[in-house]
């Protein structure tokens, strides 16, 4: 009998900046401390960005795992942009036009969206199956928008910091092939989860 293959995908706990709704990508910020219970006890190995804020995030919640870091699981980078808000970047024309099309423009320095996505569908299709990952926001979206059951937009999805996403394939054949889903359930860590920044 052919099972199915589940993955369980977690954007980390916020960060300061995270919290000043600044861009933060490739800048390697600590979560802000907090007590959480652990997620899952029994995992002994867990995957994720090589950035600070995910591997603790999941030493809070796989006490007992191993941590296998990937970069391509990393954010966007956000190059020119990085570490700044909205609101100090609205008046500039370069900004206003990646806001526009950010799938297809990089800011100076950084990355478009679409080389965000090609890094990280294959950095997620070399997993073995049934793993735990740990990312970002944006790499998140990305997932969501390429294998969710139902199609949907990347700015469509709400991705809150320490909110667990299950993704379910009835067989391990169809997420190999690149298929959506055929399940997706969402499970909130956190009371309060921020839903700011990246």
């Amino acid at each position: 009998m052919v099972c199915g293959v589940e993955f369980i995908v977690i954007r980390h706990l916020p960060t300061i900046g995270n919290g000043k709704r600044q861009y933060i990508g490739w800048t390697d910020e600590p979560i802000v401390p907090t007590a959480l219970e652990p997620y899952d006890t029994e995992c002994t190995e867990v995957y994720g960005s090589d950035l600070l804020r995910t591997r603790q995030t999941a030493a809070l919640l796989f006490p007992n795992a191993t941590y296998q870091s990937d970069p391509r699981f990393r954010e966007c980078n956000f190059g020119e942009f990085e570490g700044k808000t909205y609101t100090q970047l609205e008046r500039y024309s370069h900004y206003r036009s990646w806001v526009e099309d950010p799938t297809a423009l990089a800011p100076s320095g950084g990355e478009s969206l679409r080389q965000v996505e090609a890094r990280v569908v294959e950095a997620f299709q070399h997993l073995p199956p049934g793993a735990r990952l740990v990312t970002h926001g944006g790499p998140i979206r990305l997932l969501l928008e390429r294998f969710a059951p139902e199609p949907r937009d990347f700015w469509s999805w709400e991705v809150p910091h320490g909110v667990v996403y299950r993704f379910h394939w009835k067989t391990e054949g169809q997420w190999k092939e690149g298929q959506r889903c055929t399940s997706l359930s969402v499970e909130r860590l956190t009371e309060n989860g921020n839903s700011s920044g990246k």
